[in-house]
């Protein structure tokens, strides 16, 4: 009978464990991610941190630098302030799912010129600095797993504010993220 009696103690305190482990999966409440494809596909590297609010609403903000700014992409650096709006019917962990992002954005970056050389190839000389704002939308589905780990698909635009004439009029968002929930 102690044996039966430790067995269900045992089985019922693991359940127990179990479940708190669970529990705590649901409150974490922030993220870090990486966007894996512009770190993969050139030297820039963007980061992000998110806080989860409720199950339905995130904020957060990504830095992005170019470690290589003689390269033709435009942004050098920047700041993406964001809020998102989840849309999932399983909101076991809250903020997963799919999601509307709107953003502001603020950049500091240079136009080039681009000129092909038969001999050499493509070859881009930097032309004007600019400092500029921007505003957009993005779309995209998150994924989490029970231990933490998030992976992030992400696409959206954005129309740039003011006339400055060195920077491009609209400015691309998105990436395929990875990072973790703590």
């Amino acid at each position: 009978m102690k044996k039966i009696t430790l067995l269900l103690a045992l089985i019922i305190g693991v359940s127990a464990y179990a479940q708190e482990e669970e529990t705590s999966a649901v409150n974490k409440k922030h993220e870090v991610k990486i966007g894996g494809i512009k770190l993969l596909a050139g030297t820039i590297a963007e980061g992000t941190y998110e806080y989860v609010q409720s199950k339905d609403f995130s904020f957060g903000a990504s830095v992005l630098y170019n470690f290589d700014q003689d390269n033709d992409y435009p942004e050098d650096f920047s700041i993406t302030p964001f809020a998102r709006f989840y849309f999932q019917e399983s909101k076991e962990y809250g903020a997963k799912g799919f999601f509307v992002e709107g953003f502001g954005k603020y950049v500091m970056g240079h136009s080039y010129e681009t000129t092909y050389d038969p001999n050499v190839g493509y070859s881009y000389t930097r032309k004007e600095d600019f400092n500029v704002g921007a505003v957009g939308l993005a779309l995209g589905k998150k994924w989490i797993n029970k231990t933490g780990f998030v992976l992030e698909l992400l696409v959206g635009a954005g129309r740039t504010l003011g006339g400055n004439e060195y920077a491009p009029d609209a400015f691309f968002r998105g990436d395929l993220n990875i990072g973790y929930r703590f």
